[in-house]
């Protein structure tokens, strides 16, 4: 009898199982088509977010970049405090002087001009010595002008010299003596003239420092003087006007002693 129940509760159980094990898998293919459909809307919403995050991600660059160039130019014109605005144009025609080809003499008018940039920048940093950078700043356009001037020159020596080489070859001594005389008369001129120019430059470098320091002095003078006559505090006013009340008081007490009677 035992047997016989064991084996009528055996079909029940199986179809127990078998009912479970169709629910997990009903569970599992409802749970694999919520991921798939997790993971579409995912890929859909990247893609539909992609150009927003790549233009964000390109603005970031172009800031970035822009910083870098912005301190890079500040560290190009960044000038000390302590500076000789006077030192670039010394400098500057001092290069002139020695150049000896129309490379060099435009070697020497690329550093004027870009001492030139960097004094202008130096205007806004330095408003103090304002006058001094406006000074060499003339200076060296003036250096950049005479490099120009400079470069036609040895242009035309180069044509001369040629002339004169020419006039050898043909036997015209003479003729190639006098172009000789004639060259070297105006390189000696040129020489002596780029030798007043770096004269003049150190002349006027010094005046220009004696009109800063000058400047300078007044200034402090000025600032000195305005410190004396500002208003006072509130706090020091109130101490002043109370030492100004107790010395006007301080006479009227022998007046309380006075013997009316003598």
């Amino acid at each position: 009898r035992g047997a016989a129940a064991a084996r009528q509760g055996q079909p029940a159980g199986t179809a127990q199982q078998a009912q479970a094990v169709g629910t997990a898998q009903e569970a599992a293919r409802q749970a694999g088509q919520a991921a798939a459909v997790f993971e579409d809307a995912q890929k859909r919403a990247e893609e539909a977010f992609a150009p927003e995050e790549a233009e964000v991600k390109n603005l970031i660059e172009m800031m970035k970049e822009a910083k870098e160039r912005a301190e890079e130019q500040r560290e190009r014109f960044k000038l000390p405090k302590n500076t000789r605005y006077g030192d670039a144009p010394m400098t500057a025609y001092s290069r002139l002087a020695r150049a000896r080809t129309q490379a060099q003499v435009g070697a020497a008018a690329g550093y004027a001009r870009s001492k030139i940039a960097q004094l202008q920048s130096a205007l806004r940093q330095d408003p103090d010595n304002a006058e001094r950078i406006r000074a060499a700043i003339g200076s060296l356009q003036k250096a950049v002008q005479r490099a120009g001037k400079k470069k036609r020159e040895l242009q035309q020596e180069q044509l001369a010299e040629r002339r004169r080489a020419r006039a050898a070859m043909r036997k015209e001594n003479g003729k190639a003596q006098r172009l000789r005389a004639e060259l070297n008369r105006k390189r000696a001129l040129r020489k002596v003239r780029e030798s007043g120019y770096l004269r003049e430059c150190e002349v006027d470098n010094r005046i220009q420092d004696q009109l800063q320091a000058s400047r300078t002095e007044l200034r402090l003078q000025m600032q000195q003087l305005t410190a004396a006559v500002a208003p006072q505090s509130p706090e020091m006013a109130a101490k002043l006007y109370a030492a100004q009340a107790g010395t006007a008081a301080a006479p009227a007490a022998p007046a309380a002693g006075v013997d009316i009677q003598a």
